[in-house]
C-alpha cells in the first residue's frame, strides 16, 4: 500500500508511465496521477484506515 501526500490517499501501485505513478484504490475503482515524489509506503494507521473506508463503502452499496 502507498500513501499519495498530494491527496492523502492510500492506494496500490498499478503502472507508470511519463514520469507519473498510477495507483488503484483499495478495493478497486478509478485510479489516479500521483507524483512520485509524493508517494511513500503507507503506514500502518493509513493502512487500516483505507480499508475501513472501503469497507464502509461496501456495506453503504447494500443498503435498502
Amino acid at each position: 500500500m502507498l500513501l499519495d501526500t498530494a491527496t492523502e490517499r492510500v492506494g496500490t501501485f498499478e503502472g507508470a508511465q511519463g514520469g507519473r505513478w498510477y495507483l488503484r484504490p483499495v478495493g478497486g475503482g478509478t485510479e489516479w496521477e500521483a507524483d512520485p515524489s509524493r508517494v511513500r509506503p503507507a503506514g500502518t494507521m493509513e493502512h487500516v484506515r483505507a480499508l475501513v473506508v472501503e469497507e464502509n463503502r461496501t456495506r453503504s452499496a447494500y443498503r435498502l
